[in-house]
């Protein structure tokens, strides 16, 4: 099986069909290897081009090539590309749940005539009894299996039924297999190679570095508000942020679109329909920012992915490879920024609690990786290209945090050598965290079980403020040197490379600098979100003259107006006012309680009066961002607006949502009060005829009080309830207010 490649036929044809000129990297190789009939194994990054490597031998084979592929989203995109190729439709097809009995017929029906050149299918498909015989039917002329990573356990996206291909491909016929992956670890590879039985396969490796890829790691405070900064600064670019959970992904993308921002969120709890319609938008570039669940990106062929914001930190160093790896396709920019913070950690940590214990153990070591990635002063590209068995040794990359702004370094001969004596003297067969309780004294229950508190170097690093936070650095960084190696089948045991028994030998100077410290680091997962303060007289403490002056100029406005102050702005929304001195009607509308509606009716004045103040009394006043708070950014609260606009009863509302009236009432208050307009008209009517609703609202524009207690007393309890009042509250300040 297998056939010699012409001279010039690849280059001829890559320019005929697919439209380039040359290979990039060392596609042309690994296109020759799989039409000679050989297994091959290619293990090449994110917009390497690794797609080629396949779809070019199967349109140059004789029969049909079946590409294993994890993703649905994937096939579509690939057979979608390929048919604007080739002249025949049925070039290329998928087979996978989503398609209908008649649709699935007709595609085996191309198949089986010979006009298929490439099949994509489910590992699940692949696995159905039906399609095995039809498969056997087929003239296949390799099994490509993309997406490989996920065969092993020991990767970041691990899929029990990619186990099962083997056996499968055996059932159906052997033929030639390429394996295809952006991304594996030397014991992935390993694992791979072992599972898949393609010991003889060739291995095409490319370099896992990515140039123009900028990587930092910033502590995880007032994350939002410097996620908004970020992405005005890049406006019209696009990009991901990444959250791990679909409550986050959801909050975020509503907070940026009340600042002006055009995202989407996406993750697998919204229908596909949905999720097609989400992804479409923005490939079209109708949206520039996707917030998402590692759910999304997988396959995405959009080239010019200009930055990748990780809320929070990846549950592995793969699957933070993967999506970072998703900017700058094109070669151009891309920067890759990951909020930090320990609380986020133990929220990984717990999401493995129920799981068996080996895969405890190898979730906890890839968290520990992540970890360690964060909080090194090491240079990250070279940190993440150790990571995948690569060694970059250029002193500064000059793209990445670590080295834009290095760390002070000390001498660490006398620490390496502490470091390296201890794994020595404990033969190797211990983890980091029983080698550095040793060195600091740390009377551990293993420490106790094994008496290592009785060898020499039992605390012996404890010294000059140098705790554990201090040895994990010198660890992390013996690993980057190679003086270490991490043992991965038995979880993380440290043993001496042949370089650090040399060390050990010969000790020399040597430059090392300690990690980063983000123990102080806050999160921000308020109901509402801090706005940024301003800088001199301001800061983030309330201006008792500002408030004072615009108490004064509320009081004279409504008077004119002929409405009670509360209604033209609340006394929350001048304490912030007064805090973040808003100077033109933009950041106005963004102070809660405001909203654009009124910021556009009173606004005027205001702004006029605190660009004024801010410029006598000289205050420095920062161009900071202001973020308007998410009123509606939980399911409830835009589910109450949603039901409203269509005249939903206010009782089937609570009931439908298990709450009380007054809870509901409450609730609409709230929204009403952020700025939101909602008119509950058509229920009041229901409750209070007009002339009781005239009573009650001209009580409340004559009022200088929002107070319904004050309301009841001077209206009469006999004649009015707390939520009738209540309510043409709402309806008084929405109306008059908005």
């Amino acid at each position: 099986m297998g056939r010699k490649v012409k001279e010039n036929e690849l280059t001829d044809y890559l320019k005929k069909f697919f439209g380039f000129s040359k290979f990039k990297d060392r596609q042309e190789e690994i296109i020759e290897n799989v039409l000679e009939g050989k297994d091959t194994f290619v293990i090449m990054p994110t917009g390497g081009g690794k797609s080629l490597c396949y779809q070019m031998p199967a349109l140059l084979s004789e029969g049909t090539a079946i590409v294993v592929s994890p993703l649905i989203a994937l096939m579509k995109n690939q057979v979608d590309i390929l048919r604007t190729f080739g002249t025949e439709k049925g070039i290329a097809h998928f087979l996978n749940s989503s398609l209908s009995k008649p649709q699935i017929a007709k595609v085996k029906e191309e198949v089986i005539s010979g006009a298929t050149k490439l099949l994509y299918v489910a590992p699940e498909s692949l696995s159905k009894e039906a399609n095995v015989a039809f498969f056997k039917k087929v003239n296949i002329s390799f099994f490509a299996i993309d997406e490989v990573h996920c065969i092993s356990e020991w990767g970041h996206d691990f899929r029990p039924e990619y186990r099962r291909l083997r056996p499968l491909i055996e059932s159906i016929g052997r033929v030639p297999i390429i394996a295809l992956t952006a991304t594996a670890t030397p014991k992935v590879q390993e694992d791979i190679i072992k599972n898949l039985e393609i010991q003889g396969a060739k291995v095409f490796k490319s370099s896992f570095n990515r140039s123009n890829l900028y990587y930092e790691v910033r502590p995880k405070v007032d994350t939002v508000k410097e996620i908004i900064r970020f992405v005005r600064q890049h406006t019209g670019k696009s990009g991901i942020i990444y959250c791990l959970s679909r409550k986050k992904v959801e909050e975020i993308a509503s907070t940026l679109q009340v600042n002006g921002i055009k995202a989407l969120p996406y993750h697998a709890g919204m229908d596909k329909p949905t999720r097609d319609q989400t992804q479409d938008k923005f490939l079209m570039e109708e949206v520039d920012v996707m917030v998402a669940t590692i759910a999304f990106g997988m396959g995405i062929d959009k080239p010019d992915i200009r930055y990748v914001l990780h809320y929070d930190i990846p549950k592995s160093l793969e699957s933070y490879y993967q999506e970072t790896g998703r900017s700058g396709r094109d070669g151009g920019e891309g920067k890759c920024i990951t909020y930090y913070s320990y609380d986020d950690v133990k929220k990984l940590e717990k999401f493995l609690k129920d799981k068996p214990v080996s895969e405890q153990e190898i979730g906890k070591q890839l968290i520990q990786e992540t970890i360690a990635f964060a909080e090194s002063s090491v240079c990250r590209r070279k940190m993440l290209l150790h990571y995948f068995g690569e060694t970059y040794d250029t002193p500064n990359c000059g793209a990445c945090d670590n080295c834009l702004n290095p760390k002070t370094a000390f001498e660490g001969q006398d620490d390496m050598e502490l470091l390296l004596e201890v794994i020595k003297e404990t033969k190797e067969k211990f983890k980091a965290k029983h080698i550095v309780d040793i060195i600091t004294g740390n009377l551990s229950s293993s420490v106790k079980a094994y008496k290592h508190d009785k060898l020499e170097n039992f605390g012996e690093g404890n010294d000059n403020g140098k705790e554990e936070k201090f040895w994990n650095a010198i660890v992390r960084q013996a690993l980057v040197l190679d003086y270490v190696i991490k043992d991965i089948e038995t979880y993380g045991v440290l043993k001496l490379s042949d370089s650090g028994r040399a060390f050990l030998k010969k000790p020399h100077s040597l430059m090392l600098t300690k990690d980063h410290d983000y123990t102080g680091d806050a999160n921000d997962d308020e109901e509402d979100i801090v706005m940024a303060g301003a800088g001199g007289k301001g800061g983030n403490a309330l201006d008792s003259t500002m408030y004072s002056l615009l108490k004064d100029l509320v009081k004279s406005t409504a008077a004119k107006l002929k409405l009670p102050p509360f209604v033209v702005f609340q006394e929350t929304s001048l304490e912030e006012m007064a805090t973040h001195y808003p100077v033109n009607i933009e950041e106005l509308s963004k102070i809660t309680g405001v909203g654009v509606n009124k910021a556009e009716k009173f606004g005027k004045p205001f702004v006029e009066l605190i660009a004024k103040y801010v410029e006598d009394n000289e205050i420095e006043r920062p161009q900071d961002i202001i973020v308007k708070s998410v009123v509606n950014k939980s399911g409830l609260k835009v589910y109450i607006i949603q039901s409203i606009d269509r005249k939903v009863n206010l009782e089937n509302m609570a009931r439908a949502k298990g709450l009380t009236l007054p809870a509901l009432i409450e609730e609409i208050e709230s929204i009403v009060s952020s700025g939101t307009k909602v008119d509950i008209s058509y229920f009041v009517n229901e409750v209070l005829d007009k002339e009781r609703q005239e009573e009650v609202y001209d009580y409340f524009r004559e009022s200088e009080s929002d107070s319904v207690e004050d309301a009841l007393k001077e209206l009469g309890e006999n004649d009015y309830s707390e939520t009738d009042l209540r309510l043409m509250r709402i309806k008084f300040i929405a109306e008059m207010g908005h």
